[in-house]
């Protein structure tokens, strides 16, 4: 027969600590990094305290911060941000946008699928991130609201991470929990630790389950408009709409046999078509020029890229034997708003180019910029910027790579107006980044040893130089890095404490004999819960000891209760306390009740399909 457990001093203070940290998460009182890092404090503080014995060693209170889960945390990072810095997850969101059509269920399938497996292999807020531009560039292209195609695809982020032990944090986590927990186990229930590919069957379940959910039922629970306060700053484009009338519509066309303009220099049809839309980019034997000298010949088959008003191009197409393509092809890339975009650029008095003509300083030759219109008091030029001679405080509405725009951003005779935010991709490097990150995951399958094998990878990322040391340590969240380190402590100590034992002998007691899966189903209510009010790495900590005790109590599978934990940590759909929700809720312009009334019925499906899989599959 068990002994029945008692409460002491230890756990009494431990349940405080705990109390504190669910107070300290869920009122956000403190930054939760800073909060995790006071409770380890207070930790520490015990074992100063005479007459209680010490709830961790002081050897092991410092020991997250050199755990397995913490260092393999620091290595998907990096990876991570290698593959990001090649450009290869950028042209992964470029076919989205040239293979996703116009529709909503063709749309969402793909974007959701691709960043739930993106997902998968790094950090789901990057994932998210990484899409967002990709998302507002379709939304613009097929009218549909953004409102309609963030949530679905953060979901579907939230839910990729729990298709690999390495997709989320609480997974990380979780194998180290479970070597902690062994410590206290008796042989015959010693439990093995979980291989890379061990949750992948429930994680694809749950990454279909969302992304037919939102198929099926996203006309009713998604919000139709975007309901962004008027007083958010708006994005690029609708700012040089208001002020200017630009809008940025970018057009693809092919000159055809027919066209008078066959033969023309740009310069010769600008000349003689001032209503000719803005000419952003040419095609022409195999080669794309962004932009196009002015004394580019266009001949037959040319394919250009005209920015503006698209009824206003088609207009022109038509009455000039143009043919209007579809998304896109040739200029996918380049004219990317990741590649490229409208600035303002002004002329300050010092500037040498003052006095000269436009046409002489041959701005798409020497800068790589398209004017657009140019402001000069009260003055808009709108055309015949050749002949135009540059004035002190002349504004140059352009369009241009934020590559070219970074390098005028470096000269004394522009001043920059707009925010460039230009990354120097290493296109170069592909190879050397997919090599060192299948090789992490190789060594993971043949060695079992999840840390090295990632910091390997990640590591060979800096060796072969697609990122630079600096640039590694940027990569990492040290946010997530300390708050992960700070709360290991804390669980060894409900643990050891016989704390998480005590909860686990109150809880079985409180809900009577009943089955193995109703505690499990109130094992993931619990983590749902939890995830909802504090950060997910917390609730892992906190709840995974607890699970393996009430399974050892009712002789039942403590891995399986301790999987239960980590995979409903990432049930995190109903509020937008989830740092992929809290991204994505600006640029959707959602309300809590958006989440409620989508995330609600998320929240509902996760729990009954993870728990079959669970079951049937673990």
């Amino acid at each position: 027969m068990v002994q029945e457990l008692t409460l002491s001093i230890e756990m009494l203070v431990v349940m405080g600590l705990l109390s504190v940290t669910i107070a300290l998460f869920a009122f956000e009182l403190l930054r939760v990094d800073v909060a995790a890092i006071c409770v380890m404090v207070l930790l520490g503080l015990t074992t100063l305290l005479p007459g209680l014995e010490p709830l961790v060693s002081r050897e092991e209170l410092f020991s997250g911060f050199s755990s397995n889960a913490v260092i393999s945390v620091i290595a998907v990072m990096i990876i991570g941000a290698g593959l990001d810095k090649t450009g290869l997850m950028g042209k992964v969101a470029s076919l989205i946008l040239q293979k996703g059509g116009k529709t909503e269920k063709r749309i969402i399938p793909l974007v959701s699928g691709t960043v739930a497996l993106i997902s998968s292999f790094m950090q789901n807020i990057g994932a998210a991130a990484l899409f967002l531009p990709v998302v507002s560039r379709i939304s613009d292209r097929t009218a549909i609201p953004m409102s309609r195609l963030l949530m679905p695809m953060g979901f579907c982020a939230i839910l990729g991470g729990t298709v690999t032990m390495i997709g989320s944090s609480p997974l990380i986590l979780l194998n180290d929990l479970l070597i902690s927990a062994n410590r206290t186990l008796p042989a015959e229930q010693q439990m093995d630790t979980f291989g890379l590919f061990s949750v992948t069957p429930l994680g694809l379940a749950l990454v279909a389950t969302g992304v037919m959910y939102f198929v099926l039922a996203g006309r009713f629970v998604l919000p139709a408009t975007s309901k962004t306060d008027d007083k958010r700053i708006s994005r690029a484009a609708d700012y040089f709409e208001n002020v200017y009338g630009i809008k940025g519509e970018l057009v693809e066309i092919r000159v055809t046999p027919e066209s008078p303009q066959a033969g023309m220099t740009i310069h010769q049809l600008e000349d003689a078509n001032p209503d000719t839309p803005v000419i952003l980019a040419l095609y022409s034997g195999d080669v794309v020029k962004v932009p196009p000298d002015r004394e580019e010949i266009i001949w037959v088959n040319t394919h250009l890229g005209l920015m503006g008003d698209r009824q206003q191009i088609e207009r022109y197409c038509r009455d000039n034997h143009w043919e209007v393509l579809g998304e896109p092809d040739r200029f996918a890339d380049v004219l990317n708003a990741q590649h490229s975009g409208i600035a303002e650029i002004v002329i300050p008095p010092g500037s040498s180019l003052i006095g000269q003509r436009i046409g002489d300083i041959k701005p798409r030759r020497n800068f790589g910029t398209n004017i657009l219109q140019i402001f000069r008091s009260e003055d808009v030029i709108r055309h015949d910027f050749r002949d135009q001679v540059l004035q002190p405080g002349d504004t140059l509405v352009v369009h241009a790579s934020w590559k070219d725009l970074k390098s005028l951003s470096r000269s004394s005779d522009f001043v920059l107006a707009t925010d460039v935010k230009y990354e120097d991709l290493r296109t170069n490097k592909v190879r050397e980044a997919a090599a060192f990150f299948l090789l992490g995951l190789v060594l993971f399958l043949v060695t079992d040893s999840l840390a090295i094998s990632l910091l390997t990878g990640a590591m060979g990322m800096v060796l072969s130089g697609v990122l630079t040391m600096d640039e590694a340590y940027t990569a990492v969240s040290w946010q997530t890095v300390f708050l992960l380190a700070s709360l290991i402590p804390l669980g060894i100590a409900v643990d050891q404490s016989g704390t998480a034992a005590w909860i686990a002998q109150e809880i079985l007691r409180l809900v009577g004999d009943v089955p193995d899966w109703v505690l499990q189903v109130v094992i993931a209510l619990l983590a749902t819960f939890f995830t909802l009010v504090m950060s997910n790495i917390g609730a892992t900590v906190l709840l995974v000891p607890l699970a393996v005790n009430i399974a050892v109590a009712v002789d039942a599978d403590p891995a399986l209760f301790a999987l239960t934990v980590a995979i409903s940590t990432s049930n995190s759909f109903l509020i937008p306390t989830h740092q992929v929700n809290a991204l994505l809720m600006g640029p959707g312009g959602y309300q809590v009740a958006d989440f409620m009334r989508a995330g609600g019925i998320m929240t509902i499906l996760f729990l009954l399909v993870s728990l079959l899989m669970l079951n049937l599959l673990m």
